[in-house]
């Protein structure tokens, strides 16, 4: 059966998404043109004509993988309750122990930046981009006077910190923590880092 004849739109969405299970499978290092192409059926001529080396490729399908958790975050966070509410579906939601993607894919990518800049920059613009949603949802709520927060934005960066950690030790080492034990230990630290008023009785 002939192949259906995609739009340039499609079929970059395509190689795209074929580029994130092999980086997913084989890791960055060890993914090849050949690879991604092998998965459609198509030629490396034709993923070249798109991404020309495969330096571009990985750096594209990182922030392809990234657009859709960066989406649902927005979709969490622009919820109409509380912005501590919001918050805790998002650190749930983020934390290794969550829906967001595989966590191998972006320990390969925090990797692989090390030694490439186009990579590194991407990576680099898809974190400043989480920290920028997370704090923004906590002066929210500081504004609304749910919580005390003196600096949010270093609190989204200790934050999301200490969930990347959480989730390198689970994908690095499995059965050193427990999937249960991470989940509280992300709770605890977003319940540590806002300074809630005491309920009124």
């Amino acid at each position: 059966m002939a192949r259906v004849r995609l739009s340039v739109a499609e079929r970059r969405t395509e190689l795209l998404r074929a580029a994130v299970e092999q980086i997913e499978a084989r890791g960055v290092a060890a993914v090849r043109i050949a690879d991604v192409a092998s998965a459609l059926g198509v030629s490396n001529a034709l993923v070249l004509y798109h991404f020309s080396t495969k330096e571009r490729l990985v750096a594209a399908a990182f922030a392809h993988a990234a657009e859709d958790d960066l989406v649902h975050l927005r979709t969490l966070l622009g919820r109409r309750t509380t912005a501590l509410r919001r918050l805790r579906s998002a650190v749930r939601w983020y934390a290794p122990t969550g829906q967001a993607k595989g966590w191998r894919l972006w320990i390969e990518g925090w990797a692989a930046s090390l030694r490439d800049p186009a990579l590194q920059r991407v990576t680099r613009d898809l974190d400043r981009r989480w920290k920028a949603a997370i704090t923004e949802v906590i002066e929210e709520g500081v504004r609304a006077g749910e919580f005390r927060c003196p600096d949010p934005s270093a609190t989204a960066l200790r934050l999301t910190a200490f969930l990347d950690g959480l989730a390198v030790q689970l994908t690095s080492y499995p059965g050193g923590i427990s999937r249960a034990q991470a989940q509280r230990w992300a709770d605890a630290a977003l319940t540590r880092e806002l300074e809630q008023p005491p309920a009124q009785g």
